[in-house]
């Protein structure tokens, strides 16, 4: 007589794709402190260079891990180059052009775009109830840019900021795709490592012409412990949290977990002082149903 069986969740996986992205959203702040202190190319190659050293012992392969192919190799490039060095490039470009409005509705696509690519590339089946859970995050993070005040930025965005936006919001999103392939193969500390490797090689030219005129003797010791800790958050402890959850969930379902960035930076606006308004309250809403419903398990009926 069939009976009804709740289908295994790797709610480890899941709990890893949060913590990833809520603290990428917690240390956007932290990076905006710091580009008080030192330039954009300059900030980004000492962070890679610190995260380097600390990570030194996860370039070793692991004993069950097979050598690295030419096409292995060529995914871990693009998922630096694409997912790390463009993606920031479009974005801080971008965001010069554009409101902070029009970004965070572009922005909010992300989930979307994860969506499209993992279905084209990864051939992944996304069914009626993960199309809605995509669309009630991207609804959530375009309530939450839509809420800001004008004084945050009404300005319309020039079609140049628009398209850098819009090319940020496909960059991260290969980076979700190409990191569900690599995971089936590496280790998420050594992906983590190699990529952030690859960021140190691909920007170290710019962070060498910006460290020319630097008086490093400016930074104060706080600044330069603060440039610590977002170097291992940025590089090694969201990356490696990300690469372990997505080792077990669909690229298109990981996606998903993307909205929380806007809550964890929301709940860092809380705490240092500012107001949750009935609308972005909503919008959290909307944003957190639209996990649920990707992550919950179903019912299947088994003989």
């Amino acid at each position: 007589m069939p009976s009804s069986s709740l289908r295994s969740t790797p709610w480890r996986a899941y709990a890893a794709l949060a913590l990833s992205t809520s603290l990428v959203g917690s240390y956007v702040g932290l990076s905006k402190l710091l580009l008080l202190v030192f330039p954009v190319f300059l900030l980004a190659w000492l962070r890679f260079g610190i995260a380097a050293l600390l990570m030194r012992s996860w370039l070793k392969r692991g004993p069950t891990e097979p050598a690295l192919d030419g096409r292995t190799r060529w995914l871990l490039f693009f998922e630096s180059f694409i997912g790390n060095f463009l993606f920031s490039i479009c974005l801080l470009f971008g965001l010069r052009h554009s409101s902070a409005i029009v970004a965070g509705v572009i922005l909010a696509g992300i989930p979307a775009a994860v969506a499209l690519l993992s279905w084209i590339f990864l051939r992944e089946k996304i069914g009626a109830r993960g199309w809605l859970a995509v669309l009630l995050g991207v609804a959530g993070i375009s309530l939450v840019a839509l809420s800001r005040s004008p004084s945050q930025g009404a300005e319309l965005a020039t079609p140049l900021g628009a398209g850098l936006l819009l090319a940020a919001t496909f960059c991260e999103a290969s980076y979700v795709v190409i990191g569900k392939r690599l995971t089936a193969q590496i280790s998420a500390r050594r992906i983590s490592a190699l990529i952030n490797l690859w960021g140190l090689i691909l920007v170290t030219p710019l962070g060498l012409w910006q460290a020319w005129g630097f008086d490093f003797a400016g930074p104060r010791v706080a600044d330069w412990g603060l440039l610590a800790f977002y170097a291992a958050a940025a590089s090694m402890v969201s990356v490696w949290l990300w690469m372990t959850g997505l080792r077990q969930v669909p690229a298109a379902r990981a996606g998903v977990f993307m909205v929380f960035l806007p809550i964890a930076t929301g709940l860092i606006g809380l705490a240092l002082g500012e107001r949750l308004g009935l609308v972005q309250a909503g919008a959290y809403a909307l944003a957190l149903a639209g996990v649920l419903l990707a992550t919950w398990p179903v019912r299947q009926s088994v003989s």
